[in-house]
């Protein structure tokens, strides 16, 4: 029997206090994207191609259109927003800066606010992590950042028979361990850059670039309290190397990468508002 008050498990309800501080989230981080040259986008809820961003697809909610094509509710806004421009929008703008304030949704009730922004064309994934440290730093949390590089993990499964990308995916250290291999380990262990002179001459050199760009990603924003992650993997089909994650008391507050859709290399983040407004409201 279902209530008369009841609401579906994972949706959201906000009022009075906390929707108050959503609201002054969605508004410091509406100031300061609009004061980096950002401009607003808001993406239809219905989408034919959710498949795209999302890894696993027993997370999209499915329905059908009138002619009874599929489609499913929006998971994610990063793809959406990149497409539409491109393809829909690209005769009447060529502006390449947009952010967007919207939900998505996982199956089978699951609501999540969001706050994004996309670079379109842009190589430097320091130009948005910026952006979205000096939102968090306006909101007055201070919170861990961790840098990744997916790449790493894609060069690590092609030169070890042993090791998928699902060892990525569930941080299966063991068996990174079990391959014995010295400069291996301390990749797992690498957290910090004054780690990184010393690992750099063991690793191949192929491994080496990439560690570089996570370094030179680190010095470029310039954040103290930020650690490296080399061994992370992203859910996210879309992103394809440089990755970041924002982390305060083992909740993530926000993800970006750099990503490649069609012949575009972009950059973007999103910020989540629901975890954040859980800690800003205790």
């Amino acid at each position: 029997m279902i209530l008369e008050h009841e609401i579906p498990n994972g949706s959201k309800l906000y009022f009075g206090k906390s929707a108050k501080v959503k609201r002054e989230i969605e508004k410091v981080a509406s100031d300061v994207l609009y004061a980096h040259g950002f401009e607003e986008i808001v993406t239809p809820i219905f989408s034919y191609h959710q498949h795209q961003s999302i890894a696993d697809a027993k997370e999209l909610i499915r329905i059908n259109d009138q002619k009874n094509n599929n489609m499913s509710l929006r998971a994610d806004s990063t793809i959406d927003v990149v497409r539409i421009i491109e393809k829909r929008l690209g005769r009447n703008t060529e502006h390449k800066k947009w952010f967007y304030i919207q939900p998505v949704f996982r199956f089978p009730s699951t609501e999540q606010y969001q706050v994004g922004a996309e670079f379109m064309g842009e190589k430097k994934l320091s130009s948005v992590m910026q952006i979205a440290v000096e939102i968090l730093q306006k909101l007055e949390v201070k919170p861990l950042v961790q840098i990744s590089n997916i790449r790493i993990a894609h060069l690590l499964v092609e030169m070890f028979d042993s090791l998928s990308l699902d060892d990525f995916r569930h941080i299966n250290i063991e068996k990174f361990l079990a391959l014995g291999k010295e400069w291996v380990r301390d990749l797992v262990y690498l957290q910090h850059l004054d780690q990184l002179d010393a690992l750099l001459p063991k690793v191949p050199e192929e491994i080496q670039k990439e560690l570089v760009k996570m370094r030179d990603l680190s010095l470029e924003v310039g954040y103290e309290n930020s650690v490296l992650a080399p061994m992370y993997y992203s859910k996210m089909l879309y992103y394809d190397e440089l990755f970041f994650r924002i982390i305060e008391k083992n909740e993530v507050l926000a993800r970006g990468g750099r990503y490649k859709n069609a012949d575009i290399r972009s950059v973007g983040f999103a910020l989540y508002t629901d975890e954040l407004c859980e800690i800003l409201t205790k």
